[in-house]
C-alpha cells in the first residue's frame, strides 16, 4: 500500500531535508491553510492529530522523521475528538495517529479494569479493531489528573483524591465530555465516595480553577501550567485514571520501515521531554514545525 522514496535510504541530502522541513512548517503552522485532500495517493502515509496542541506536536515529530526516512507524508491535523478520527482510521482515510493508551482503551472497552501502564498496553493490543495496529508505547505520558490550588490543598489537607470525600461544596471543572466519562463525577463517587458538582469549563479549566469558579480541575499531566501555577496534582491510589502513555495507532499495512522510525521517536520521548515541548508551544510560542525540527535534531533523527 505504501512506498518510500529511495527505499532503504534513511538519510536524505541537505537540500531535500530543508525542503521537506519547510513544507512541514507550512502544513502545521498555518491554521488557515486549506484542508488536505482525504483521497491521498496509495503510497502516501496520512498522519492525523487531535485538535490538541500536545498531540499535534507529536504528530509533527512523526511526520518529519518519516520525511527524513524517505516516505511521502500527508498532514491532516486537528481532526477533532475520537468520535471523529477513529472512524477515519478504521476507514483507511488516516494511517497514523498519536494517541494515549488509557483513554484509547476506555474508548474501545469502557468496562476495562486495567489501570497500570503495562496491563493497559497489553489489553489495548487485543482491543484494537481489525485493520489497525498499536505501535510501541512511549515512556512519555499525558493523562488526566485532578488538580487543586496549593491554597485549597493546604486549607483542606488534600494529598489524594480520596481526601476530597471530607470536603463540602466540591466543584469539578473540565471539558464538557468529562461529565459522562468513567473517571468523571460518577467515577469519583463510586471509587472514592466523593460527590461533586460539575462545571463545563473546556479550554478555560485552569483559569476557572485559579479564579475560584471551580475548586478541582481536570488537567492533562503534561500541561506546563500545573508547574507554572504551583497546582497540586492529587494522588490516585485507587486507579480512577488509567495510565495513558503516548502510543501511536496505525494502519496494519504501515510499512515495517515506517513502524521502526515511529517506534524510535516514541522511545526517545520522555515525560519531561513532552512537558518541555509543550512549554515551547504554550510559553515560548514557537511553531510546531520548529519545535519538532529542534527536538529531532537534538535527538539524532535529523542530520
Amino acid at each position: 500500500m505504501f512506498a518510500a522514496r529511495n527505499k532503504g535510504r534513511l538519510a536524505m541530502t541537505a537540500a531535500v531535508v530543508g525542503a521537506s522541513l519547510a513544507l512541514a512548517g507550512c502544513a502545521s503552522g498555518d491554521p488557515l491553510a486549506p484542508e488536505t485532500d482525504t483521497d491521498a495517493p496509495s503510497d502516501t502515509i496520512v498522519i492525523g492529530s487531535q485538535a490538541y496542541y500536545s498531540t499535534e506536536i507529536i504528530a509533527v515529530l512523526y511526520a518529519q522523521a518519516l520525511d527524513e526516512g524517505g516516505f511521502t507524508v500527508e498532514r491532516n491535523y486537528q481532526i477533532g475528538q475520537r468520535d471523529a478520527y477513529i472512524p477515519a482510521l478504521e476507514a483507511g482515510e488516516v494511517d497514523l495517529f498519536p494517541e494515549y493508551s488509557g483513554n484509547l482503551l476506555q474508548f474501545w472497552n469502557p468496562d476495562t479494569t486495567a489501570t497500570q501502564s503495562d496491563e493497559v498496553f497489553a489489553e489495548l493490543a487485543t482491543a484494537v479493531p481489525d485493520g489497525l495496529q498499536i505501535l510501541d508505547q512511549s515512556p512519555a505520558t499525558d493523562q488526566d489528573s485532578y488538580n487543586v490550588t496549593a491554597e485549597f490543598a493546604e486549607a483542606n489537607g488534600l494529598e489524594s483524591i480520596a481526601d476530597l470525600a471530607g470536603v463540602d461544596g466540591v466543584i469539578l471543572g473540565g471539558a464538557p465530555e468529562l461529565e459522562e466519562r468513567p473517571y468523571g463525577p460518577s467515577g469519583l463517587e463510586s471509587v472514592y465516595g466523593v460527590t461533586v458538582a460539575f462545571e463545563a469549563t473546556g479550554d478555560t479549566t485552569v483559569e476557572a480553577l485559579l479564579e475560584g469558579i471551580v475548586n478541582v480541575a481536570n488537567v492533562y499531566s503534561a500541561d506546563p501550567r500545573i508547574g507554572q501555577n504551583g497546582l497540586v496534582t492529587l494522588a490516585d491510589p485507587e486507579g480512577l485514571f488509567l495510565a495513558s502513555n503516548v502510543v501511536p495507532v496505525a494502519s496494519a499495512d504501515l510499512p515495517a520501515e515506517a513502524v521502526e522510525i515511529v517506534n524510535a521517536v516514541s522511545a526517545a520521548l520522555t515525560p519531561e521531554g513532552l512537558v518541555a515541548l509543550n512549554v515551547q508551544s504554550t510559553v515560548d510560542e514557537l511553531g510546531f514545525a520548529e519545535i519538532a525540527t529542534q527536538w529531532l535534531t537534538e535527538n539524532g533523527f535529523l542530520g
